[in-house]
């Protein structure tokens, strides 16, 4: 399916807005961060039902740009976390590496056997596993003079979407896709595009997109997005940003060690210096960054 063309996937991605919309008889809401992603699918949401509402979570984490551009779009309800992300590193941890290891860093230091174990690289039964051997080379991080978790989107982002849902029976639709996580790949061979079983129902209708799906919408439809990403211009016969290749939130390191430089750090620190300072000196992430080996000085040539 992610090998289709554009105009089909549109075309499925439609007819599964348009299952869910009338299986909840329209008490159904967009998750919108601002981002490109959830910008095509509100787009292709409201071209069938323009009344949909739009749900935004404001953690404070996102670029000025992204917010900027979620207020200049029409029927978006605003919602905040329960607490701010200075408590959350606080009493959980920083965000480091992925939500895999750093799930697994955050249950070891509290003695849970199943992450000690796959932190050995074994299974949970304790016998040798090809699997968990990639959480080997991390394991260091079980010394790291810092707490380290993955609970940060689940408690800013997940927990007011789910409140939200809770309160007013909107069911969520959002714009995640597989080919972002291994966990986003087998939720969706799991439950397809419309998870009416899950205990908490919602729907991805973009999931066997890619990202250069979502860019050649946006390009092909001319619709307004955030500033942020810049231009999309093509390159080496793909389409790229001329700015941010992904947004989300600023201080989150989940995948900083495998960017190129300059990686997004690098580029906060010319772009947004407030922020940047803040992130590096204020939060910590700075002393993080420095014990896993990862750059985020400007480079001096950028």
């Amino acid at each position: 399916m992610q090998g289709w063309p554009l105009t089909r996937k549109i075309q499925v991605t439609q007819a599964k807005i348009l299952e869910w919309y009338h299986h909840y008889g329209g008490r159904v809401a967009v998750s919108f961060s601002g981002g490109k992603d959830s910008t095509v699918l509100l787009d292709l949401v409201r071209r069938a039902f323009p009344d949909v509402p739009a749900i935004f979570v404001d953690t404070g984490l996102e670029y000025p740009e992204i917010r900027d551009f979620v207020r200049s779009v029409p029927n978006v309800t605003w919602l905040r976390p329960e607490i701010p992300f200075t408590r959350v590193i606080e009493q959980y941890g920083y965000p480091v590496i992925s939500k895999d290891v750093a799930h697994r860093i955050y249950y070891a230091r509290k003695g849970s056997n199943w992450a000690i174990q796959h932190l050995d690289g074994r299974s949970s039964d304790g016998t040798s596993s090809e699997f968990y051997k990639r959480f080997k080379k991390w394991r260091f991080l079980m010394e790291a003079p810092f707490p380290i978790s993955a609970r940060c989107c689940e408690l800013m982002k997940k927990r007011p979407f789910h409140r939200h849902t809770k309160e007013t029976g909107l069911m969520q639709i959002t714009g995640t896709m597989a080919c972002e996580s291994v966990l986003r790949q087998n939720t969706y061979l799991k439950y397809g595009c419309n998870a009416f079983s899950k205990k908490e129902p919602t729907s991805q209708p973009m999931s066997f997109w890619t990202e250069q799906d979502a860019l050649q919408y946006l390009r092909m439809t001319g619709i307004p997005y955030a500033s942020i990403y810049g231009d999309i211009v093509e390159q080496n016969g793909k389409l790229v940003t001329t700015g941010a290749q992904r947004t989300g939130c600023m201080f989150c390191m989940f995948g900083l060690h495998l960017e190129k430089e300059p990686n997004r750090f690098q580029r906060m620190a010319l772009t947004h210096p407030r922020q940047y300072d803040f992130c590096v000196n204020k939060l910590g992430c700075g002393k993080v960054l420095d014990y896993i080996g990862v750059p985020y000085q400007p480079l001096t040539d950028h």
